[in-house]
């Protein structure tokens, strides 16, 4: 079958909108799914600074949601023909973190969602000259009006819900709700200082305020900051003087619990400063160069650790966050803008400008 799709022929060059062709059926364990949103994430355009470890031509998007249309059958595969689904991060399922519901820890997370996808499998997708595109990107390829994904990538969801919008929770959002309602387990009574409002930190806050916890947001926006603030967070300008002190009042003598979604070395040493004994800071930012720690920062059981998609089971955690919209209480719509796949371009030029906090691709729309 032939359709359209977002391909990245080069690490500096823009999207370019083309008929690519589909060479095979679902095999046994996996669906076809016609997508009618996708959420960009920082991932996807973290590719253009991959130095080629990820393969190029590629079709990226891996926050894909849409209708199943076909199915290839077999005895994992539990979801049927017309099934609205949310697509998330692909693992193997038989490793011990697989099988021990730790997936986003699966040991080939790295090739299978990063570089170069299941070494048995060919080519899938090939552009209209016949040249293979490269493998599928996290198990997904869903800047695309349809993606050929494991039936283990897909999550059921209420088809009355706005499926287009729902693509995010399958890797952004779950990732900042994740930390906050897996990682940290925050509840009542627990405090959160969150490092960067973007698309995760702002998931972050939003689940933060679901659980009864107090989250503090640190960013240099203002706009993004506003947002976290209606969201149920104390706002903090990046620039503040003497942050740990004005954070340790704010939270009535220092944070449990930080998240960084920055990478900044400045604003984790402060966020440590900040946190009281025992505290614990995740990092979800990849971090490109040393993270020097300064004296002290680790002082009294404080702990630092890396945090991989929210430790969630995106089974488990995406039903809860939609349960959680429909009550109110997390409004993740209000983060979104919508873009016709064409548009491709310009909704990176919007993310990178800080102009919108998660553009999503709606395959199936005409260009304005």
């Amino acid at each position: 079958m032939s359709f359209q799709a977002a391909v990245l022929r080069s690490y500096e060059g823009p999207f370019t909108v083309e008929e690519v062709n589909l060479a095979t059926e679902p095999a046994e364990g996996e669906i076809l799914v016609e997508i009618a949103g996708c959420g960009m994430c920082r991932t996807d355009l973290a590719v253009r600074r991959s130095a080629g470890r990820s393969p190029l031509p590629a079709v990226l998007g891996h926050e894909g949601s849409g209708v199943v249309v076909r199915t290839g059958g077999g005895s994992d595969t539990a979801i049927g023909v017309g099934d609205h689904v949310v697509l998330s991060f692909d693992s193997c399922g038989h490793c011990r973190n697989c099988r021990a519901a730790a997936p986003a820890y699966c040991d080939s997370f790295a090739s299978l969602n990063l570089f170069g996808g299941r070494a048995e499998e060919a080519p899938r997708l090939t552009d209209a000259s016949g040249a293979a595109l490269a493998p599928r990107w996290f198990g997904q390829s869903a800047f695309a009006g349809y993606a050929l994904v494991s039936a283990r990538n897909a999550v059921r969801v209420d088809p009355a819900l706005p499926v287009e919008l729902l693509g995010p929770l399958g890797c952004g959002f779950l990732t900042g709700a994740g930390a906050v309602l897996n990682t940290f387990a925050a509840g009542p009574g627990d405090t959160v200082v969150v490092l960067g409002a973007g698309a995760v930190g702002l998931a972050a806050v939003m689940a933060a305020t679901a659980a009864g916890a107090l989250s503090v947001a640190v960013d240099r926006h203002p706009r993004r900051l506003a947002l976290a603030e209606q969201f149920g967070a104390l706002p903090l300008p990046v620039g503040t003087s003497a942050p740990a002190e004005r954070i340790r009042r704010l939270t009535g003598g220092g944070a449990q619990y930080a998240l960084d979604t920055t990478a900044s070395a400045p604003l984790i040493n402060e966020a440590l400063r900040a946190l009281r004994p025992t505290g614990t800071i995740g990092l979800v930012a990849r971090l490109h160069t040393a993270l020097p720690l300064e004296p002290g920062t680790l002082d009294r059981g404080r702990r630092i650790r890396h945090i991989c998609e929210g430790d969630a089971v995106p089974g488990l955690l995406i039903p809860l966050l939609t349960r959680l919209w429909q009550a109110g209480r997390f409004p993740f719509d209000r983060l979104i803008r919508t873009y016709p796949l064409a548009d491709v371009n310009e909704a990176e030029r919007d993310c990178d400008a800080g102009l919108v906090v998660k553009p999503v691709l709606l395959p199936q729309a005409k260009s304005r």
